[in-house]
Protein backbone atom coordinates (compact mmCIF):
# COMPACT_ATOMS: atom_id res chain seq x y z
CA UNK A 1 0.00 0.00 0.00
CA UNK A 2 2.54 2.51 0.89
CA UNK A 3 4.63 2.43 -2.56
CA UNK A 4 1.15 3.58 -3.70
CA UNK A 5 0.60 7.30 -4.52
CA UNK A 6 -2.60 8.76 -3.23
CA UNK A 7 -4.62 12.23 -3.82
CA UNK A 8 -7.65 13.26 -2.44
CA UNK A 9 -9.49 16.45 -1.39
CA UNK A 10 -8.17 17.56 2.94
CA UNK A 11 -10.85 20.59 2.84
CA UNK A 12 -14.31 20.63 2.90
CA UNK A 13 -16.58 20.11 -0.22
CA UNK A 14 -18.06 23.21 -1.09
CA UNK A 15 -17.50 26.80 -2.37
CA UNK A 16 -14.67 28.43 -0.43
CA UNK A 17 -12.22 30.57 -0.47
CA UNK A 18 -9.14 27.92 -0.68
CA UNK A 19 -9.67 24.26 -1.44
CA UNK A 20 -6.73 21.59 -1.01
CA UNK A 21 -6.01 18.33 -2.51
CA UNK A 22 -3.24 16.48 -0.43
CA UNK A 23 -0.95 14.05 -2.68
CA UNK A 24 1.23 11.50 -0.41
CA UNK A 25 3.41 8.83 -1.34
CA UNK A 26 6.77 7.93 -2.97
CA UNK A 27 5.89 9.73 -6.42
CA UNK A 28 4.13 13.01 -4.81
CA UNK A 29 6.29 15.39 -5.78
CA UNK A 30 6.27 13.99 -9.75
CA UNK A 31 2.98 13.95 -10.00
CA UNK A 32 2.76 17.47 -8.66
CA UNK A 33 5.25 18.57 -10.90
CA UNK A 34 3.64 17.16 -14.14
CA UNK A 35 0.59 19.74 -13.15
CA UNK A 36 2.19 22.77 -11.56
CA UNK A 37 4.81 24.85 -13.10
CA UNK A 38 6.64 27.58 -10.72
CA UNK A 39 6.55 30.85 -11.13
CA UNK A 40 10.30 30.52 -10.81
CA UNK A 41 10.25 27.75 -13.31
CA UNK A 42 12.20 25.43 -10.76
CA UNK A 43 11.04 21.84 -10.42
CA UNK A 44 9.12 20.69 -6.97
CA UNK A 45 12.22 18.23 -7.09
CA UNK A 46 15.07 20.18 -6.69
CA UNK A 47 13.76 21.73 -3.71
CA UNK A 48 14.27 21.68 -0.29
CA UNK A 49 11.35 19.94 1.89
CA UNK A 50 8.87 22.09 3.91
CA UNK A 51 9.27 24.80 1.42
CA UNK A 52 6.00 26.85 -0.41
CA UNK A 53 5.86 27.88 -3.66
CA UNK A 54 3.68 30.00 -5.87
CA UNK A 55 2.46 29.19 -9.59
CA UNK A 56 -0.29 27.30 -12.07
CA UNK A 57 -1.91 24.20 -12.65
CA UNK A 58 -1.77 22.86 -16.09
CA UNK A 59 -3.50 20.99 -18.15
CA UNK A 60 -1.44 20.38 -20.75
CA UNK A 61 -0.75 23.70 -22.19
CA UNK A 62 -3.99 24.93 -21.06
CA UNK A 63 -3.65 26.98 -17.74
CA UNK A 64 -5.94 26.24 -14.69
CA UNK A 65 -5.57 27.84 -11.63
CA UNK A 66 -2.84 30.52 -9.69
CA UNK A 67 -2.54 28.23 -6.64
CA UNK A 68 0.24 27.94 -3.55
CA UNK A 69 1.93 24.55 -3.23
CA UNK A 70 3.50 23.56 0.09
CA UNK A 71 6.16 20.13 -0.34
CA UNK A 72 6.99 18.17 2.60
CA UNK A 73 9.22 15.55 1.99
CA UNK A 74 9.22 12.46 4.34
CA UNK A 75 9.34 11.32 6.74
CA UNK A 76 8.91 15.02 8.41
CA UNK A 77 5.28 14.89 7.09
CA UNK A 78 1.81 14.06 8.43
CA UNK A 79 2.14 10.59 6.72
CA UNK A 80 5.79 9.87 7.24
CA UNK A 81 5.82 10.01 3.32
CA UNK A 82 6.72 12.98 0.59
CA UNK A 83 3.65 14.82 0.40
CA UNK A 84 2.36 17.63 -1.53
CA UNK A 85 0.11 20.25 -0.76
CA UNK A 86 -1.90 21.88 -3.88
CA UNK A 87 -3.67 25.27 -2.19
CA UNK A 88 -6.01 26.61 -5.36
CA UNK A 89 -9.25 28.32 -4.96
CA UNK A 90 -12.01 26.79 -3.47
CA UNK A 91 -14.45 26.20 -6.23
CA UNK A 92 -16.31 22.80 -5.93
CA UNK A 93 -15.25 21.92 -9.86
CA UNK A 94 -12.29 23.77 -9.78
CA UNK A 95 -10.94 21.76 -6.64
CA UNK A 96 -12.31 18.23 -8.29
CA UNK A 97 -10.67 19.30 -11.67
CA UNK A 98 -7.33 19.23 -10.03
CA UNK A 99 -7.76 15.82 -7.79
CA UNK A 100 -8.47 14.51 -11.09
CA UNK A 101 -5.32 15.73 -12.73
CA UNK A 102 -3.32 14.13 -10.20
CA UNK A 103 -4.75 11.09 -10.44
CA UNK A 104 -5.05 10.73 -14.08
CA UNK A 105 -0.83 11.92 -13.18
CA UNK A 106 0.34 8.72 -11.32
CA UNK A 107 -1.73 8.87 -8.16
CA UNK A 108 -4.53 7.02 -7.09
CA UNK A 109 -7.81 8.31 -5.08
CA UNK A 110 -7.06 7.90 -1.16
CA UNK A 111 -9.53 5.53 0.95
CA UNK A 112 -11.46 7.45 3.97
CA UNK A 113 -8.63 7.92 6.71
CA UNK A 114 -5.68 6.60 4.44
CA UNK A 115 -3.45 9.51 4.89
CA UNK A 116 -4.07 8.65 8.70
CA UNK A 117 -3.33 5.07 8.58
CA UNK A 118 0.10 5.89 6.51
CA UNK A 119 0.82 8.05 9.39
CA UNK A 120 -0.05 5.18 12.04
CA UNK A 121 1.73 2.78 9.95
CA UNK A 122 4.47 4.82 9.39
CA UNK A 123 5.15 4.89 13.58
CA UNK A 124 4.00 8.90 13.84
CA UNK A 125 1.10 8.14 16.01
CA UNK A 126 0.38 5.20 17.50
CA UNK A 127 -3.85 3.74 17.66
CA UNK A 128 -5.82 5.42 20.01
CA UNK A 129 -3.61 8.92 18.86
CA UNK A 130 -4.77 8.75 15.25
CA UNK A 131 -8.69 7.91 16.69
CA UNK A 132 -8.42 10.89 18.33
CA UNK A 133 -8.00 12.31 15.28
CA UNK A 134 -11.57 12.00 14.29
CA UNK A 135 -12.90 13.54 17.29
CA UNK A 136 -10.61 16.41 16.93
CA UNK A 137 -12.37 17.15 13.55
CA UNK A 138 -15.93 16.26 14.79
CA UNK A 139 -15.96 18.00 18.15
CA UNK A 140 -18.47 20.54 18.59
CA UNK A 141 -18.02 22.27 22.45
CA UNK A 142 -15.20 22.93 24.41
CA UNK A 143 -14.86 19.43 26.71
CA UNK A 144 -14.90 17.13 23.63
CA UNK A 145 -11.96 19.03 22.14
CA UNK A 146 -10.01 19.44 25.34
CA UNK A 147 -10.57 15.39 25.76
CA UNK A 148 -9.84 14.95 22.18
CA UNK A 149 -6.63 17.52 22.12
CA UNK A 150 -5.10 15.43 24.82
CA UNK A 151 -6.00 11.83 23.93
CA UNK A 152 -3.98 13.50 20.24
CA UNK A 153 -1.04 14.17 22.53
CA UNK A 154 -0.66 10.98 23.72
CA UNK A 155 -1.96 11.35 27.43
CA UNK A 156 -4.05 7.74 27.18
CA UNK A 157 -1.27 6.20 25.18
CA UNK A 158 1.26 7.23 28.10
CA UNK A 159 -0.86 5.82 31.00
CA UNK A 160 -1.30 2.43 28.63
CA UNK A 161 2.49 2.23 27.73
CA UNK A 162 3.53 2.34 31.25
CA UNK A 163 0.74 0.35 32.70
CA UNK A 164 2.48 -2.59 29.64
CA UNK A 165 5.66 -1.50 30.93
CA UNK A 166 5.02 -2.58 34.47
CA UNK A 167 3.47 -5.99 33.15
CA UNK A 168 5.83 -6.93 30.73
CA UNK A 169 8.76 -6.97 33.40
CA UNK A 170 6.89 -8.99 36.19
CA UNK A 171 5.93 -11.55 32.72
CA UNK A 172 9.63 -11.40 31.84
CA UNK A 173 10.60 -12.19 35.93
CA UNK A 174 8.37 -15.35 35.90
CA UNK A 175 9.40 -16.70 33.12
CA UNK A 176 13.14 -16.20 34.11
CA UNK A 177 12.34 -17.69 37.28
CA UNK A 178 10.71 -20.74 36.03
CA UNK A 179 13.66 -21.46 32.93
CA UNK A 180 16.13 -20.85 35.65
CA UNK A 181 14.50 -21.88 39.65
CA UNK A 182 18.31 -22.46 40.64
CA UNK A 183 19.41 -18.66 40.71
CA UNK A 184 15.96 -16.55 40.74
CA UNK A 185 13.54 -17.52 43.36
CA UNK A 186 10.03 -16.48 43.20
CA UNK A 187 9.56 -17.16 46.87
CA UNK A 188 6.92 -14.79 48.71
CA UNK A 189 6.30 -13.11 44.90
CA UNK A 190 3.25 -13.83 44.79
CA UNK A 191 1.88 -11.40 47.58
CA UNK A 192 4.83 -8.81 46.16
CA UNK A 193 3.03 -8.86 42.89
CA UNK A 194 -0.50 -8.41 44.81
CA UNK A 195 0.15 -4.84 45.30
CA UNK A 196 1.35 -3.88 42.08
CA UNK A 197 -1.75 -5.51 40.79
CA UNK A 198 -3.90 -3.34 43.30
CA UNK A 199 -2.11 -0.35 41.36
CA UNK A 200 -2.76 -1.15 38.38
CA UNK A 201 -6.09 -2.28 38.54
CA UNK A 202 -7.24 1.05 40.24
CA UNK A 203 -5.43 2.66 37.02
CA UNK A 204 -7.23 0.62 34.79
CA UNK A 205 -10.22 1.17 36.79
CA UNK A 206 -10.53 4.71 36.82
CA UNK A 207 -9.84 4.65 33.25
CA UNK A 208 -13.17 2.65 32.75
CA UNK A 209 -15.24 4.79 35.25
CA UNK A 210 -14.05 7.88 33.00
CA UNK A 211 -15.98 6.59 29.82
CA UNK A 212 -19.63 7.78 30.81
CA UNK A 213 -18.25 11.50 31.58
CA UNK A 214 -16.08 10.99 28.38
CA UNK A 215 -18.76 9.49 25.91
CA UNK A 216 -20.96 13.17 27.46
CA UNK A 217 -18.57 14.91 26.26
CA UNK A 218 -18.45 13.44 22.85
CA UNK A 219 -21.98 12.81 22.66
CA UNK A 220 -23.42 15.39 24.43
CA UNK A 221 -25.37 15.22 27.73
CA UNK A 222 -28.72 13.25 26.64
CA UNK A 223 -31.62 15.84 28.44
CA UNK A 224 -34.89 14.53 29.13
CA UNK A 225 -37.35 16.94 30.32
CA UNK A 226 -40.35 15.47 31.70
CA UNK A 227 -43.18 16.71 33.81
CA UNK A 228 -47.19 16.75 33.68
CA UNK A 229 -49.08 18.43 30.79
CA UNK A 230 -48.86 22.18 30.31
CA UNK A 231 -46.05 22.73 32.63
CA UNK A 232 -43.67 24.32 30.38
CA UNK A 233 -41.71 21.43 29.24
CA UNK A 234 -41.81 22.34 25.45
CA UNK A 235 -41.31 26.28 26.22
CA UNK A 236 -38.31 25.26 27.62
CA UNK A 237 -37.10 23.13 24.92
CA UNK A 238 -37.76 26.38 22.83
CA UNK A 239 -35.66 28.56 25.11
CA UNK A 240 -32.55 26.35 25.22
CA UNK A 241 -33.23 25.89 21.09
CA UNK A 242 -33.25 29.30 20.94
CA UNK A 243 -35.95 28.79 17.90
CA UNK A 244 -39.50 27.32 18.36
CA UNK A 245 -38.96 23.42 17.94
CA UNK A 246 -42.07 22.73 19.83
CA UNK A 247 -45.94 23.70 19.64
CA UNK A 248 -46.56 25.35 22.55
CA UNK A 249 -50.24 26.02 23.30
CA UNK A 250 -52.60 26.16 26.77
CA UNK A 251 -54.06 22.75 25.57
CA UNK A 252 -52.72 20.08 27.75
CA UNK A 253 -51.11 17.03 26.20
CA UNK A 254 -50.36 18.52 22.68
CA UNK A 255 -46.72 16.85 22.52
CA UNK A 256 -47.53 13.52 21.84
CA UNK A 257 -43.91 12.13 20.88
CA UNK A 258 -40.19 12.81 21.72
CA UNK A 259 -38.71 15.88 20.42
CA UNK A 260 -34.79 15.65 20.16
CA UNK A 261 -33.22 18.59 19.57
CA UNK A 262 -28.64 19.32 20.32
CA UNK A 263 -28.07 22.76 21.49
CA UNK A 264 -24.72 23.78 22.93
CA UNK A 265 -25.16 25.57 26.31
CA UNK A 266 -22.32 28.07 27.47
CA UNK A 267 -19.94 25.37 25.90
CA UNK A 268 -21.45 21.90 26.89
CA UNK A 269 -23.61 20.06 23.96
CA UNK A 270 -27.10 19.17 25.24
CA UNK A 271 -28.90 16.27 23.38
CA UNK A 272 -32.10 17.88 24.37
CA UNK A 273 -35.46 15.32 24.50
CA UNK A 274 -38.81 17.19 25.01
CA UNK A 275 -41.58 14.58 26.03
CA UNK A 276 -45.05 14.26 26.42
CA UNK A 277 -47.18 15.55 29.24
CA UNK A 278 -46.96 12.49 32.00
CA UNK A 279 -50.09 11.66 32.91
CA UNK A 280 -53.03 8.61 32.86
CA UNK A 281 -55.43 9.00 29.86
CA UNK A 282 -57.71 6.94 27.74
CA UNK A 283 -56.38 8.54 24.83
CA UNK A 284 -53.77 5.33 23.11
CA UNK A 285 -51.61 8.08 21.10
CA UNK A 286 -50.59 10.04 24.08
CA UNK A 287 -50.71 7.01 26.18
CA UNK A 288 -47.71 6.10 24.27
CA UNK A 289 -46.06 8.84 24.44
CA UNK A 290 -46.27 8.75 28.15
CA UNK A 291 -44.64 5.37 28.09
CA UNK A 292 -41.91 6.54 26.12
CA UNK A 293 -41.31 9.71 27.93
CA UNK A 294 -40.79 7.54 31.00
CA UNK A 295 -38.56 5.37 29.20
CA UNK A 296 -35.91 8.01 27.97
CA UNK A 297 -36.25 9.31 31.41
CA UNK A 298 -34.99 5.91 32.45
CA UNK A 299 -32.13 6.47 29.86
CA UNK A 300 -31.31 10.04 30.53
CA UNK A 301 -28.19 11.00 31.72
CA UNK A 302 -30.01 14.28 33.52
CA UNK A 303 -33.64 14.79 33.71
CA UNK A 304 -34.50 18.74 34.15
CA UNK A 305 -37.89 18.22 35.72
CA UNK A 306 -40.54 20.98 35.05
CA UNK A 307 -43.07 21.82 37.73
CA UNK A 308 -45.72 24.43 37.73
CA UNK A 309 -44.55 27.35 40.37
CA UNK A 310 -48.01 28.21 40.21
CA UNK A 311 -49.96 24.84 41.50
CA UNK A 312 -47.25 23.84 43.36
CA UNK A 313 -46.27 20.30 43.65
CA UNK A 314 -48.54 17.56 44.16
CA UNK A 315 -49.05 13.69 44.48
CA UNK A 316 -48.64 12.99 40.75
CA UNK A 317 -45.02 14.80 40.77
CA UNK A 318 -44.33 12.59 43.47
CA UNK A 319 -45.79 9.89 41.83
CA UNK A 320 -42.94 10.42 38.52
CA UNK A 321 -40.28 11.15 40.56
CA UNK A 322 -40.50 7.29 42.05
CA UNK A 323 -39.82 6.25 38.60
CA UNK A 324 -36.43 8.39 37.85
CA UNK A 325 -35.42 9.23 41.42
CA UNK A 326 -31.80 7.14 40.18
CA UNK A 327 -31.55 9.70 38.02
CA UNK A 328 -29.19 13.13 38.76
CA UNK A 329 -32.25 15.92 38.23
CA UNK A 330 -32.24 19.26 38.76
CA UNK A 331 -36.01 20.64 38.96
CA UNK A 332 -37.46 24.16 37.28
CA UNK A 333 -39.67 25.45 39.01
CA UNK A 334 -41.52 27.04 36.23
CA UNK A 335 -43.93 30.00 35.78
CA UNK A 336 -42.66 32.07 38.40
CA UNK A 337 -43.29 35.32 36.80
CA UNK A 338 -46.94 34.39 37.70
CA UNK A 339 -46.15 34.33 41.17
CA UNK A 340 -45.22 38.09 42.04
CA UNK A 341 -44.94 38.51 45.58
CA UNK A 342 -44.78 35.38 47.14
CA UNK A 343 -41.01 34.78 46.81
CA UNK A 344 -41.00 33.51 50.04
CA UNK A 345 -43.17 30.59 49.43
CA UNK A 346 -41.51 29.62 46.44
CA UNK A 347 -38.28 29.22 48.61
CA UNK A 348 -40.19 27.06 51.34
CA UNK A 349 -40.90 25.17 48.67
CA UNK A 350 -37.75 24.62 46.94
CA UNK A 351 -36.39 23.32 50.48
CA UNK A 352 -39.06 20.94 50.57
CA UNK A 353 -38.25 19.93 47.33
CA UNK A 354 -34.43 19.66 48.07
CA UNK A 355 -35.32 17.66 51.12
CA UNK A 356 -37.88 15.08 49.73
CA UNK A 357 -36.63 14.56 46.82
CA UNK A 358 -32.93 15.51 46.76
CA UNK A 359 -32.33 16.57 43.05
CA UNK A 360 -29.20 18.51 41.95
CA UNK A 361 -30.47 21.66 42.19
CA UNK A 362 -33.55 23.43 42.38
CA UNK A 363 -34.47 26.37 40.06
CA UNK A 364 -36.58 29.29 39.77
CA UNK A 365 -37.51 29.87 36.66
CA UNK A 366 -39.45 31.17 33.85
CA UNK A 367 -39.14 29.88 30.11
CA UNK A 368 -41.94 32.67 29.01
CA UNK A 369 -39.39 35.62 30.96
CA UNK A 370 -36.19 33.74 30.55
CA UNK A 371 -35.90 33.95 34.54
CA UNK A 372 -33.30 30.77 35.55
CA UNK A 373 -31.19 30.66 32.79
CA UNK A 374 -27.47 31.70 34.52
CA UNK A 375 -28.67 29.30 37.35
CA UNK A 376 -29.38 26.51 34.88
CA UNK A 377 -26.35 26.40 33.23
CA UNK A 378 -24.68 26.88 36.51
CA UNK A 379 -26.18 23.92 37.77
CA UNK A 380 -25.54 21.12 34.99
CA UNK A 381 -21.94 22.20 34.85
CA UNK A 382 -21.74 21.33 38.57
CA UNK A 383 -23.43 18.60 37.98
CA UNK A 384 -21.18 17.03 35.07
CA UNK A 385 -18.05 18.61 35.46
CA UNK A 386 -17.50 20.36 39.10
CA UNK A 387 -18.45 23.63 37.98
CA UNK A 388 -15.47 23.95 35.61
CA UNK A 389 -15.43 25.59 32.40
CA UNK A 390 -13.08 23.25 30.44
CA UNK A 391 -12.82 19.27 31.14
CA UNK A 392 -10.98 18.70 34.41
CA UNK A 393 -7.23 17.33 34.24
CA UNK A 394 -8.10 13.56 34.70
CA UNK A 395 -7.78 11.71 31.30
CA UNK A 396 -11.27 10.75 29.73
CA UNK A 397 -11.94 7.68 28.10
CA UNK A 398 -14.12 8.58 24.84
CA UNK A 399 -13.89 5.63 22.57
CA UNK A 400 -16.06 2.43 23.53
CA UNK A 401 -13.09 0.22 21.63
CA UNK A 402 -10.73 1.43 24.10
CA UNK A 403 -13.19 1.07 26.85
CA UNK A 404 -14.26 -2.80 26.53
CA UNK A 405 -10.35 -3.62 25.79
CA UNK A 406 -9.77 -2.07 29.20
CA UNK A 407 -12.49 -4.19 30.82
CA UNK A 408 -10.77 -6.91 29.23
CA UNK A 409 -7.65 -6.34 30.88
CA UNK A 410 -9.22 -5.65 33.86
CA UNK A 411 -10.91 -8.97 33.91
CA UNK A 412 -7.24 -10.80 33.10
CA UNK A 413 -5.78 -9.06 35.97
CA UNK A 414 -8.46 -10.31 38.76
CA UNK A 415 -7.78 -13.57 37.44
CA UNK A 416 -4.30 -13.60 38.56
CA UNK A 417 -5.27 -11.83 41.85
CA UNK A 418 -7.65 -15.33 42.38
CA UNK A 419 -4.88 -17.27 41.43
CA UNK A 420 -2.59 -15.62 44.12
CA UNK A 421 -4.92 -15.93 46.25
CA UNK A 422 -5.46 -19.56 45.67
CA UNK A 423 -2.08 -20.67 46.06
CA UNK A 424 -1.64 -21.41 42.19
CA UNK A 425 1.71 -21.77 40.90
CA UNK A 426 3.81 -18.65 39.06
CA UNK A 427 2.90 -20.02 35.70
CA UNK A 428 -0.68 -19.38 36.05
CA UNK A 429 0.12 -15.97 36.59
CA UNK A 430 1.99 -15.20 33.54
CA UNK A 431 -1.10 -16.58 31.43
CA UNK A 432 -3.16 -14.07 32.58
CA UNK A 433 -0.71 -11.30 32.91
CA UNK A 434 0.40 -11.63 28.97
CA UNK A 435 -3.66 -11.58 28.28
CA UNK A 436 -3.51 -8.74 30.02
CA UNK A 437 -0.73 -6.98 28.23
CA UNK A 438 -1.93 -7.78 25.19
CA UNK A 439 -5.70 -6.08 25.83
CA UNK A 440 -3.94 -3.04 26.82
CA UNK A 441 -1.24 -3.10 23.77
CA UNK A 442 -4.49 -3.23 21.38
CA UNK A 443 -5.81 -0.23 22.64
CA UNK A 444 -2.42 1.68 21.22
CA UNK A 445 -2.31 -0.63 17.99
CA UNK A 446 0.37 -3.39 19.38
CA UNK A 447 -0.07 -6.51 17.66
CA UNK A 448 -3.77 -5.34 15.79
CA UNK A 449 -4.64 -7.13 13.18
CA UNK A 450 -5.24 -5.67 9.76
CA UNK A 451 -8.98 -6.44 9.39
CA UNK A 452 -9.46 -4.40 12.49
CA UNK A 453 -7.11 -1.41 11.30
CA UNK A 454 -8.99 -1.30 8.16
CA UNK A 455 -12.05 -0.87 9.96
CA UNK A 456 -11.41 1.73 11.90
CA UNK A 457 -9.57 3.66 9.41
CA UNK A 458 -13.09 3.10 7.09
CA UNK A 459 -14.89 5.47 9.20
CA UNK A 460 -12.27 8.28 8.96
CA UNK A 461 -13.46 11.60 6.44
CA UNK A 462 -12.11 11.18 3.01
CA UNK A 463 -8.74 12.92 2.66
CA UNK A 464 -7.87 12.67 6.21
Amino acid sequence: MKEETIAAISTALGSSGIGIVRISGSEAVEVADRIFRSRTGKKLAACKSHTIHYGEIYEGNHRIDEVLVMLMRGPRSYTTEDTVEINCHGGIYLVKKVLRLALENGARMAEPGEFTKRAFLGGRMDLSQAEAVMDVIRSDNEYALDASIRQLKGEISQAIREMRSSLLYEIARIESALDDPEHISLEGYGEKLQILLCEIIERVRKLIDSFDSGRQMKEGIKTVILGKPNVGKSSLLNLLAGEERAIVTEMAGTTRDVLEESVLLDGIRLRLLDTAGIRKTEDQVERIGVERAYQQGKDADLVLYVADAASGVDEQDREIYQTIQEKRMIVLLNKTDLRDGEEGELEILSRTILKDWNPEAVILFSAQEKIGMDALKEAIRNVFFEGKVFASEEIHITNIRHWNLLKEAKRSLVLVQDSIEKGMPEDFYSIDLMAAYEKLGLIVGEEIEEDLVNEIFGKFCMGK
